[in-house]
């Protein structure tokens, strides 16, 4: 039931207007709806969104919920939701269609060719909520906040442009404290190893993943880290 469940969504996302795939990366090519080809590397805004708002990127984003929930809260901003499988992204895109969210958008892809998608400075601002930790040293370059993936992110951020952690994991977050203290091109704005022991520094930080809901319900602190990269 629950592989039938699992092909249902994969197939159905697939016909959702605000969901883009990349299936192929060693030739890296964007589809819409119904497997048509098309090309939004700087055309975010004007092609999908229809306006020229900032966009915030989402990436791991699982099952959308903080794509989504920023797109609530902040309807003069575009947001997109970033994960490799499709069967996650549905439930975030079924929801913004549900509720007509038209700032927020999908994109299936592996965030390693994340550079093909989007164009110098096209990116406001990146959140980057539970995604897998990596713990064993052997794997480190495939931390999201690795030193690798700050350099995609650097092509894409505009000038000043934000980079949000948010993570139960401490190695994870002292990792990357330590990846950006490591080049003095980042700056480390704000950090908070238990975000829920006082008033959210942020708004945007009461939004819970489904996979914070778990943390927390397992007594683990939620950690935050903001910077920016240039």
């Amino acid at each position: 039931m629950a592989r039938k469940n699992k092909l249902r969504k994969f197939a159905e996302v697939l016909s959702f207007p605000n969901v883009y795939e990349c299936y192929d990366v060693q030739q890296p090519q964007l589809v819409r709806a119904d497997m048509v080809p098309i090309d939004l590397k700087g055309r975010w805004a004007v092609e999908h969104f229809k306006n020229e708002n900032p966009i915030t990127l989402e990436l791991a984003c699982g099952g959308g919920e903080y794509a989504v929930g920023l797109a609530q809260k902040f309807p003069n901003r575009n947001f997109i939701g970033v994960d490799v499988k499709g069967n996650r992204l549905w439930k975030g895109a079924k929801t913004a269609l549900d509720q007509g969210l038209t700032n927020v958008a999908f994109l299936r892809t592996r965030i390693e060719i994340i550079d093909h998608f989007f164009a110098p400075g096209e990116i406001a601002e990146i959140w980057i909520t539970f995604p897998d930790p990596f713990p064993r040293a052997s794997k480190e370059n495939r931390r999201l906040t690795s030193a690798y993936f700050l350099e995609k992110y650097r092509m894409l951020l505009q000038t000043g442009g934000l980079v949000h952690l948010k993570h139960d994991d401490p190695d994870f977050y002292q990792f990357t404290l330590d990846t950006i203290a490591q080049d003095d091109r980042n700056t480390l704005i704000a950090q908070n190893s238990d975000i829920y022991a006082a008033t959210l520094p942020i708004p945007e930080l009461a939004i819970q993943t489904l996979y914070e809901s778990f943390h927390l319900a397992a007594g683990r602190t939620i950690k935050y880290v903001r910077f920016q990269i240039s």
